[in-house]
């Protein structure tokens, strides 16, 4: 028994040294690099996350920074991170106004920010993307067919890489290569995989699906044409809306049909939100000849950045659409538990004919409440999160204040007390 019991502890002690050793690996392969790095930028590529230790979205990401290093182990991706509290040139170095901030850094020159949805997925797409050429040659039939399953997005070139709409394509591979993947293939390859007209073609693939560009629906030139269609084809269809990508959304010009509806810390929906995004999915899904062409469709998962793009708190789930380029937004007549997929079709040709109400805009007034709407957030956000700091950050000043005007006041006090007595005194002389 005695000996049975020893090598049962033995087992155990293996089997948590291999744990930790194991673990200790995996978290070896983010590098942790000092200011030096600066100097060896360009030597090699480079995923690197600049972070503070006292910042607590650092803290969040870090076991998925140690994710996407696995990921990118036996790639000639180094992964690092810097410690910007420690090394202060990288802050001016790299412009760094916040925490964590993602770049990547390749052998031929360039840095690229990442500005997406914070997953290793997302990630490791990204970095990998950018350390490959702008666009890849693809040559036997199989290799298509792999890019359909590991690709969610992809643009392929159909043709010859010569003339002018290959040099565009080219082009706006390079603009866009942090954003989506990009390839050529010739004709009689492309056949096999992809409906098209004439060649040279350009097509997209996505959700398992595939759209070929057609210059004549754009009322623009065809250098236009192609790189706003690029530009509003590299989303997804229903696509989640953070502060991180609604940026690039703005820049395709189309209205933004935003669910509104709230996860959990799991970023789990209640079931009837998820419901409510699916009714809402269905509508571009069965009208997308109709409809994609104005309108991107997305979802928010955050009540407070819900509340901040229209500077007034909503009751989820609900719906707005929003004008990227004048900053008005929209609301549907309905209430939200009212409105169908026939309901929110109606909507939509009512906010494109322009028949709706519209709110918000870009007038000074508006601007002036947004900015007074953010502010009040986020004083309310500082006192739920930590009464005890907020009540220091702003008793001080405002102890302070008081203080001020209570020596003034009793200054302006004691000179008048001075100045009566003088004169009872005068008056007592005469």
């Amino acid at each position: 028994m005695l000996i049975s019991n020893i090598l049962t502890a033995i087992h155990s002690l293996v089997f948590i040294v291999s744990v930790i050793l194991l673990r200790d690996v995996h978290s070896s392969r983010v590098l942790e690099l000092s200011d030096g790095f600066i100097e060896m930028k360009n030597d090699g590529h480079w995923f690197i996350m600049f972070y503070a230790p006292w910042c607590g979205h650092c803290k969040r990401l870090e076991p998925i920074w140690r994710h996407v290093a696995q990921a990118l182990h036996n790639s000639d991706i180094r992964v690092g991170k810097i410690d910007c509290t420690r090394y202060k040139r990288v802050v001016s170095e790299f412009g760094l106004s916040g925490y964590p901030t993602i770049m990547f850094f390749r052998d031929r020159g360039g840095e690229f920010k990442f500005n997406s949805e914070r997953s290793t997925e997302e990630m490791v797409h990204f970095a990998k993307r950018l350390a490959r050429p702008p666009v890849q040659e693809v040559t036997d039939s199989k290799d298509i067919e792999m890019l359909k399953q590991t690709n969610k997005n992809f643009f392929m070139f159909i043709g010859k890489s010569v003339g002018h709409t290959w040099d565009l394509f080219y082009d706006l591979a390079k603009q866009y290569q942090a954003h989506s993947y990009f390839y050529i293939t010739p004709e009689i390859i492309g056949k096999q995989h992809f409906v098209f007209g004439e060649t040279p073609a350009v097509v997209v693939y996505k959700e398992e699906q595939h759209y070929s560009f057609n210059a004549e629906e754009w009322d623009m030139d065809f250098n236009s044409s192609l790189t706003q269609w690029i530009n509003t084809e590299r989303f997804e269809t229903f696509v989640k809306v953070t502060r991180s990508n609604i940026h690039h959304m703005l820049e395709t010009n189309k209205y933004l049909v935003l669910a509104l509806v709230e996860e959990n810390k799991i970023e789990k929906l209640p079931p009837h939100h998820s419901e409510f995004l699916q009714m809402v999915e269905s509508v571009i899904v069965k009208n997308r000849e109709r409809f994609h062409r104005d309108f991107q469709f997305g979802w928010i998962g955050s009540p407070e950045f819900a509340n901040s793009i229209i500077s007034s708190d909503v009751t989820l789930p609900s719906l707005i659409i929003y004008n990227s380029s004048t900053r008005h937004h929209h609301f549907p007549e309905e209430k939200p538990h009212e409105l169908s997929p026939e309901s929110i079709t109606l909507f939509l040709e009512a906010v494109r004919n322009q028949s709706v109400k519209a709110y918000g805009g870009n007038g000074v007034f508006i601007q002036m409440y947004r900015m007074y709407y953010e502010t009040k957030k986020s004083l309310v956000n500082i006192w739920v999160s930590n009464p005890a700091v907020a009540s220091v950050l702003f008793g001080l000043p405002i102890g302070f204040l008081l203080l001020i005007c209570y020596s003034t006041c009793c200054t302006d006090i004691m000179d008048a007390s001075d100045d009566d007595e003088d004169d009872v005194h005068h008056e007592k002389k005469e």
